[in-house]
């Protein structure tokens, strides 16, 4: 599965009772601008501002997003949406020829792949690291960003089967579960907040809305480090201002599937 889509200054003084707010006391809600379209003319290309393509719908630029929200970068960084259902030609052939979100322009290059990404900004720019120096969460992160798409199509692989939910989905989500046990100084994967959390967050946010509401699942239960994990992540400004509507999420995935 590709990290894109196509078709459809920290500084904070103090450790927070709470790991969630940890991220949220320097975040500053920013106004969000109109998805640019066919009829849109392109920015003002490769004059030195820095810019993130991305889609509010698409999961895959959802983490480019938040990655660029939690190191405080919504004045480093402007974002453009896109319409994926109507993209704009420019899009294609001044920005990014893979025609594909999220992209970010940076340095007169542009660069593409959600997990190449995230990773990018995170050296790249200032901010807090999103990934610890401790060499074994370091190799766990690597372990856990390879797994993100088997964990993404066994999820999206059970939607249109008329069955309930199979194996391939509870192996899938006590694999989680058991990586969210590994260690115990956070909630987090990694124990605090990192990128790791922030490469799930947009798929497990979609996930638990689809098969709560389309298989009547209940991906939290028997899982309580999991349960935890989203509650705490919910508690991040930086992410909570990416999410989107449960219910709008829902429709689409219906009209999808072919579902009235």
């Amino acid at each position: 599965m590709q990290n894109i889509c196509g078709n459809h200054t920290y500084q904070c003084g103090h450790r927070s009772p709470s790991h969630g707010q940890l991220y949220s006391c320097s975040f500053v809600k920013e106004v969000l601008p109109p998805s640019l379209d066919s009829s849109s003319e392109p920015p003002a290309l490769f004059d030195g501002t820095s810019r993130l393509y991305i889609a509010y719908i698409c999961p895959f630029a959802q983490r480019t997003w938040i990655t660029r929200n939690v190191k405080g970068l919504q004045e480093k960084i402007k974002l453009v949406p896109i319409d994926l259902q109507n993209r704009p030609a420019w899009y294609k052939e001044k920005v990014y020829s893979a025609n594909k979100v999220p992209s970010l322009e940076y340095n007169n290059e542009v660069k593409g792949e959600s997990l190449d990404l995230i990773k990018y900004i995170d050296e790249a720019f200032e901010g807090p690291a999103l990934l610890p120096d401790d060499p074994a969460k370091r190799q766990f992160a690597e372990e856990l960003f390879s797994y993100t798409d088997d964990f993404s199509l066994a999820n999206y692989k059970s939607l249109p089967s008329p069955a309930d939910i199979g194996d391939e989905v509870v192996a899938a989500y006590d694999k989680i579960e058991d990586a969210l046990s590994k260690f115990d100084d956070g909630p987090f994967f990694l124990g605090q907040f990192s990128l790791v959390d922030i490469a799930y967050a947009p798929f497990i946010e979609r996930f638990q809305i689809f098969f709560a509401e389309l298989k009547n699942y209940d991906i939290t239960s028997g899982r309580p480090k999991l349960a935890l994990w989203i509650e705490e992540l919910n508690k991040i400004d930086a992410y909570k201002h990416t999410r989107q509507d449960p219910q709008e999420l829902l429709a689409r995935m219906k009209k999808r599937l072919g579902i009235a």
